[in-house]
């Protein structure tokens, strides 16, 4: 069944230039579709004229009828005060609308001469609740707050103060929630941690749903998506597998059909060497090479059509100036602590590290890996403990949210003023960086995030340093431009030191792991490919080993004072408590059945009914010891 058909699809902000030009594609149901292409190609275009939010102008979009679906981009307006629960509890709008008409269908159903249409629409009403996880609401909420980190405490929180990243972990909460049948995910992980992510892909392996994504990071696509759909020139071009299948598939077409456009082009040349030869016949007289002429210039003509292929982008191929470093030890922190206020953020830390090692800095958001990273740099105190550099360390940082002393200046001006180098070597600086013609006599503070990034790397780049220190350096860019920054890093030699939630960025550079959990950073030597391996690892270990402590063995219980005779008489005691709780379970379940079509009522009885339960289930347990130890 196809959830998504898209049909010639025309869209266009400037008159005579199409952003989506006969874009055509569909999408079955159930299918996991990665859209990728460069920044500004339309793919958030398309999802918002998905959702109805853009109007298109020419072509067809369908979505199957019944389907609901979701968009995660821009975060959603809610009343000033909302709580984060207020906004998690929109996602349950129609249980609750259920849930009105139920107590309305129960109070007319107290009143006398109640049809029976009323009793039968409460029936169906009521199937429907159950179907719709009305029941296990709760339940569910909290699995998902527990898998993308959003705590009670959170819950109570005001949503307008939540910071980006926190509002976009409850906005995706609340689609998940709201069981959409067709996801829609603008850069889901962006500002999730790798514990959120990994809960993410775990959920959308289980999802039976449709889902389509936008998404820089490589690794998730990796693991999520089973086709990719690829907008170049405002069609379509299509991948039948993940990123790492369509990365290797569009090398290999790009080469084909440059090889193809090189060969026409070839074919061009010599034709029109040949037509230039007959023009020169027919000035001299040879009258019948003119329709020859014309006949080989209309074939000219058809080949020339074929347009020059669009390859990757190629790395940069600058690097950073290096400073030789002397000495083994470049840094070591003993026995370092920071608290603010009543939270540690970490205590007691004590690490080493020597000069060309790659580490990365991991953990949950909020655990403190940024405000390690300033006290190493000496931009903020510890609490405790010291941190001592060698006499030959030259520190360059690229912090998470880049800022520049004086915005109002040109990337061009920046360079000159702030680096002090020659108007030609920052011009080449800038076009090493992608930033070329007129771009860099933009301001600054015109620049997207992704955009401050380079320019800050640029200047870096031209640094002589020997430790790298690096505070989510892909976050703001896209595959072109982490593949960029990655090529420049692979040449760098000296020390790294990275924070980071990209696990291909991880995966390629981190030699070493310093994983910060409950205040203490565990020291692993390995890549993040062999931190994985050993968690997997435990897991399989503990899950051997739980059937075990499942069951643990009842400890020995001492004989009552009064030896045999009064363990018999506790022993009938319990037999007839046991029997008076099986008479009043047998009471509850025949009025269950007489109130079966009052939903209150129901709900009183079956709280009452599962708290007798447990009692029953205790005093079989407690007669059975009795009776072992009479045995024995």
């Amino acid at each position: 069944m196809i959830d998504i058909a898209i049909h010639n699809l025309v869209k266009s902000f400037e008159i005579g230039e199409n952003l989506l030009d006969g874009l055509t594609f569909q999408v079955d149901s159930g299918e996991r579709v990665g859209i990728l292409g460069p920044n500004g190609c339309g793919k958030t275009t398309l999802f918002k004229i998905l959702t109805g939010e853009y109007d298109y102008d020419e072509g067809e979009v369908i979505i199957a009828p019944g389907k609901k679906l979701g968009l995660i981009s821009q975060i959603p307006h809610y009343p000033a005060g909302w709580t984060v629960e207020q906004v998690l509890d929109t996602a349950f709008a129609p249980l609750h609308a259920m849930e009105r008409e139920l107590e309305e269908l129960t109070a007319a159903m107290a009143e006398p001469g109640a049809g029976r249409e009323t009793m039968e629409r409460y029936d169906r009403l009521t199937a429907r609740y159950d179907a719709a996880g009305g029941y296990d609401s709760a339940i569910r909420l909290a699995k998902v707050c527990n898998g993308l980190d959003i705590p009670a405490e959170m819950r109570a929180r005001e949503f307008d103060l939540l910071s980006g990243g926190e509002k976009t972990r409850v906005n995706l909460a609340r689609l998940i929630l709201e069981d959409t049948d067709i996801l829609l995910l603008d850069e889901p992980t962006n500002h999730l941690d790798l514990h959120a992510v990994e809960w993410l892909e775990d959920y959308l392996d289980q999802f039976k749903g449709t889902v389509l994504t936008i998404s820089h990071d490589r690794y998730f696509l990796d693991r999520v998506v089973r086709r990719i759909v690829e907008i170049r020139r405002g069609r379509a071009e299509f991948y039948a597998g993940s990123y790492t299948f369509y990365a290797a598939e569009q090398e290999r077409r790009y080469q084909e059909q440059l090889k193809q456009y090189q060969k026409e082009q070839a074919k061009i040349a010599q034709l029109e060497e040949a037509a230039e030869k007959m023009r020169m016949w027919a000035f001299k007289g040879m009258d019948k090479t003119y329709k020859r002429v014309f006949s080989m210039e209309k074939r000219i003509e058809r080949i020339r059509t074929q347009e020059k292929p669009i390859g990757p982008e190629k790395a940069m191929t600058v690097g950073f100036g290096e400073r030789e470093f002397q000495g083994d030890m470049l840094f070591t922190v003993s026995h370092l602590s920071k608290s603010f206020g009543e939270r540690s953020l970490f205590r007691d830390v004590s690490l080493e590290v020597t000069g060309g090692e790659r580490i990365a800095l991991l953990g949950d958001n909020g655990t403190g890996k940024t405000t390690f990273l300033h006290i190493l740099l000496g931009e903020e105190r510890p609490d405790t403990g010291t941190v001592r550099f060698g006499p030959a360390v030259r520190t360059g940082y690229l912090p998470q949210i880049v800022r520049f002393d004086h915005p109002e200046r040109s990337l061009y001006e920046t360079l000159l003023y702030e680096d002090n180098c020659a108007p030609q070597e920052a011009r080449d600086r800038l076009a090493a960086f992608r930033f070329r013609g007129e771009d860099v006599f933009k301001p600054v503070s015109a620049l997207s995030g992704g955009e401050l990034s380079r320019l800050k790397l640029c200047q870096l780049m031209a640094r002589r340093i020997n430790l790298l220190v690096l505070d989510e350096p892909t976050n703001h860019l896209d595959i072109r431009s982490r593949e960029w920054i990655e090529s420049a890093v692979e040449g760098y030699e000296g020390a790294l030191l990275f924070v980071s939630h990209d696990r291909y960025f991880i995966n390629r550079f981190a030699t070493r792991l310093w994983m910060l959990e409950d205040g203490q950073i565990t020291d692993f030597r390995g890549t993040y490919a062999d931190w994985q391996r050993k968690k997997e690892r435990e897991e399989e270990l503990r899950s051997v080993l739980k059937p075990a402590a499942a069951k643990p063995k009842k400890p020995r219980r001492e004989k009552p004072a009064g030896g045999t005779k009064q363990l018999e008489k506790d022993l009938r005691a319990l037999e007839r408590q046991i029997q008076k709780l099986e008479e009043e379970q047998a009471a509850l379940s025949a009025q269950m059945e007489e109130f079966a079509t009052d939903y209150q009522k129901l709900s009183d009885l079956t709280a009452q009914q599962e708290a007798l339960e447990g009692q029953l289930q205790e005093a079989y347990d407690r007669w059975e010891s009795l009776s072992e130890q009479l045995d024995g």
